[in-house]
């Protein structure tokens, strides 16, 4: 058996990452076409897979300039403290340096603070929020 290993803008098909997904985030798989969002939005993704299946995946937007934003960091099940969504972030965060951005932003729920404020690195910041499907 082999160890997950993190690769950047590795291969995936919109299937895996919809199963990744709702597993990570624990919802009904959606159909979202990822491939597309992907080749028109981000600067980039990391994939990781254990022995052949999609075990992790973070996918990195951009402004084109300075700022990166980490999204959708989905670790399945299995892998969970393993080191796997460390590996993504910090995949990303080199890639992101390495285009020149200056920032990388995350936000996350408050129960993975110790990961992201920890073992990640990210400094807590203030943000703000609108629910667009709720608010007028």
């Amino acid at each position: 058996m082999s160890e997950p290993v993190p690769m950047w803008r590795g291969p995936f098909d919109n299937a895996e990452v919809n199963a990744l997904h709702a597993e990570a985030f624990h919802h009904d798989p959606f159909e979202d076409d990822w491939v597309a969002l992907t080749q028109a939005h981000s600067m980039g993704w990391v994939t990781a897979r254990h022995d052949g299946r999609l075990v992790g995946f973070a996918n990195v937007i951009w402004d084109g300039l300075v700022h990166a934003w980490l999204q959708d960091v989905s670790v399945a099940e299995s892998e969970r403290r393993t080191g796997v969504g460390l590996a993504l972030v910090v995949v990303a965060r080199d890639q992101a340096k390495h285009a020149g951005c200056e920032w990388l932003h995350v936000d996350f729920d408050e129960d993975l603070a110790p990961f992201y404020l920890g073992a990640a690195g990210f400094t807590r910041t203030a943000a703000g929020l609108i629910n667009l499907s709720e608010s007028d």
